[in-house]
Order: C-alpha cells, then structure tokens, then sequence
C-alpha cells in the first residue's frame, strides 16, 4: 500500500508557527493538504510531533488525511512509524513547507520509481518546493536502523541517496516542461510567504488547475518582483 506521507510541525526558527499563517481563507498546511490530496495515492497521512496532534487534528481530518504522531527531532523515525502504523509498502514524502507542489510531476515520479523498483525517486532541477520523493517503505526502515548522523534522520532521506550502493536510487532531471531550479516556492521566510500569498492569489481557483506544474510555473514568473 502506498501512502503519502507530510511531515509538518508549529515551531519554525524563521517563521514562527508558518503551519498557521493564512493562504487565501485557510491555514497554509491545509492548503499543503489540498495539493497533496491532487497527488494518486492510496492513504494521505500527516506526521507530526506530539505537541501539534491538539492543532493539527482538526485540520487533518477536514483535509481527509489521518494522524500519525511521533517524535519532533526524528523525522525519520516519524516516518516509519507511519510505516508500521498503516502498513506502507511506499510513502510518498512531502513536507509541510510546500504549499505549491507540482501534483503532475509527483505522479509521474512515483510511477517511474514503482516501474524501477526504485528505494528512491526524486527529481532535479525542479523549482526548490515544488517536489516529493517516492520511497520504498522498507529502505526507510533499514535506514532507521542504520544511521547515526542527526542530519540523517532529521532530514529522512539523505542516508538512502548517499549510498547507491546499497539502495537503487533514481535521480533524473525533471522533464523540461517542470525544469525550473531558478524558482522559489517554498516557505521558510517572511519573504518567501509573502510571495506564496501573491501566488496563490494569481492562481487559478480549480484545484486540478492550481497544482499542476506547467500553471504554477507560468503564473509564479508573470509576477512581480
């Protein structure tokens, strides 16, 4: 079974509680959850830590995700116990920081990673925010159990692309209509939000409209600087 899988969490160092902040009428992780509910996949899970399941609990059950509550500082260990609680196969890894994920290219990476086989899938050169990885749930569970470095499980999946040796990683460049690693569409500043609010504003109401790449692409470089 596949699920896909977003790591969210209330305290940021550079943008307090971002989770929280407005986009449109909604808090900015519920519109994370719109545009993940556009990727194909069997279960929609949200991992957080044990402090935010009061805050979260509510809006993830509105957005049609289930709960997974785990440690803050593990994020790996997050992820597979959302592994072991629904019985994944896959996870599809997205973190809640990317209000504009490119649904198309999401699909599209995870068919060709279940095609391969493939322990990790993940595009290049995309727009920083705009991806997901596709993961085998059992190359997660060997990681836990392997790493040391904090990094490593803060981060989840450096430790699987590090060692192609041991894991079969797929790494291709993005097709060329969603090739723009010039673009910036993640959250993590003040700035960053503020061009995320006129973003969203320019973007088209439809939902399978709004979080397809080529559309998110066109809108994001008509704006103004």
């Amino acid at each position: 079974m596949t699920g896909l899988v977003l790591q969210a969490r209330l305290d940021s160092s550079r943008l307090s509680r971002k989770a929280l902040l407005p986009l449109g009428s909604q808090p900015m992780i519920v519109r994370v959850m719109e545009a993940l509910r556009q990727v194909r996949s069997e279960l929609y899970i949200l991992a957080c830590p044990q402090d935010c399941v009061a805050t979260f609990a509510p809006l993830a059950q509105e957005a049609g995700f289930l709960l997974c509550a785990g440690s803050k500082e593990d994020v790996l260990s997050r992820y597979c116990d959302a592994i072991r609680l629904y019985k994944l196969d896959r996870i599809i890894r997205a973190t809640g920081d990317n209000p504009f994920v490119f649904a198309d290219a999401a699909d599209l990476i995870n068919a060709e990673a279940l095609a391969l086989g493939a322990d990790y899938a993940g595009y290049s050169a995309l727009p920083y925010g705009a991806g997901v990885e596709s993961v085998a749930a059992e190359a997660l569970l060997c990681a836990e159990r392997e790493v040391v470095l904090k990094s490593d499980r803060e981060h989840v999946c450096p430790y699987l692309y590090r060692h192609p040796q041991h894991f079969l990683v797929h790494r291709p460049l993005a097709p060329v209509c969603w090739r723009a690693p010039h673009l910036r569409i993640t959250v993590d500043t003040a700035e960053d939000y503020t061009q995320a609010q006129k973003l969203y504003a320019a973007l088209p109401e439809e939902p399978q409209q709004r979080y397809r790449g080529e559309c998110i692409i066109k809108v994001l470089e008509l704006l103004p600087s």
